[in-house]
């Protein structure tokens, strides 16, 4: 069946986005669902108290706006929120700093949810921005390859914590099934993402990855910052220690990560950025196994090395 045939049949859906000074990358996105082939059925904003025009610029593109107080941002907290006053059958996360490829992305990305009801979550590719550095632009390559993807809880015993590998960058989620996993989890440092999809696998749903929705999305990471990012997945991990007890870790995603870049810089004869990729991923690795053993750290000197240092005001 063609797009324009399937564009007027579709179940309502509705958008959720949460912002922080982010009026321009904003005013992109909402302006892009004009030409979608479909039309949610509302747009919730959530900001956390803008000093900018984020909030002007939802209100003028027709977006419901809720403003919360910045300290009360929480990744999962503010997403449930926001997911219990919509009206819709679907549920479509962004945030601010996407923007769709194409004017098919929100049709292929809750297609499969209207299609097979035994599927909780898709989410779409992300493709790097034309800003993107080279090894940030592999990064993208790699988490989001070109090809799609179904996975269910069986496919831990070969992809282990691969399984529950998603984005609420841009995803879309059937609100029954979400709701019957609690939705997002609070209290997260981030994450709640995947803390959602393992829980939807564990009951026996599956997860959707589909390439041809996709958006412009990366972030040239400093190596401070790829340290920090790490380090909260550390403690993500160490905090939700169940994703690795039933899931396995990633190290073989890591290896397959490492001969992927120095592959990827190869070919394009980058070789004076091989040695920058490889402090990077030492970076990481040390940043990730110093996050999983947090609390052994000085309290004084964790949230100088998160890159959620709210959080650990609040933890």
């Amino acid at each position: 069946m063609s797009h324009a045939e399937t564009s007027d049949t579709r179940s309502p859906f509705s958008v959720i986005i949460p912002t922080l000074n982010g009026a321009e990358q904003l005013q992109e996105l909402l302006s892009s669902f004009r030409i979608q082939t479909v039309k949610p059925h509302e747009v919730l904003v959530i900001d956390s108290s803008s000093s900018d025009d984020t909030v002007e610029v939802a209100q003028r593109y027709g977006a419901q706006v809720l403003v919360i107080d910045r300290d009360d941002f929480d990744h999962g907290g503010t997403r449930t929120m926001a997911a219990r006053r919509t009206q819709a059958e679907y549920l479509v996360f962004f945030t601010q700093d996407v923007l769709p490829a194409h004017r098919f992305v929100l049709e292929n990305l809750i297609e499969p949810l209207i299609t097979d009801s035994t599927i909780g979550v898709s989410y779409g590719r992300q493709l790097p921005c034309f800003d993107a550095s080279e090894i940030a632009r592999h990064l993208r390559l790699f988490n989001y390859p070109a090809k799609s993807q179904l996975r269910d809880f069986a496919d831990r015993s070969h992809l282990g914590l691969s399984t529950v590998f998603a984005s609420n960058s841009c995803a879309a989620y059937n609100k029954k099934l979400l709701s019957d996993v609690g939705f997002f989890r609070d209290g997260l440092i981030f994450g709640e993402d995947t803390c959602a999809v393992g829980r939807l696998l564990e009951s026996g749903h599956k997860v959707a990855y589909v390439s041809d929705a996709a958006v412009y999305h990366s972030h040239n990471y400093s190596w401070s910052e790829e340290f920090k990012r790490y380090f909260d997945i550390g403690v993500l991990h160490s905090t939700e220690k169940w994703l690795l007890d039933t899931y396995g870790n990633a190290e073989n995603r890591g290896v397959n990560y490492i001969k992927s870049g120095v592959s990827y810089l190869s070919s394009r004869r980058n070789y004076s950025l091989i040695c920058d990729f490889m402090v990077r991923v030492v970076l990481k690795f040390i940043g990730y196994r110093l996050g999983r053993r947090y609390s052994w750290l000085p309290d004084k000197i964790v949230p100088e090395i998160s890159m959620h240092q709210k959080w650990w005001r609040k933890s």
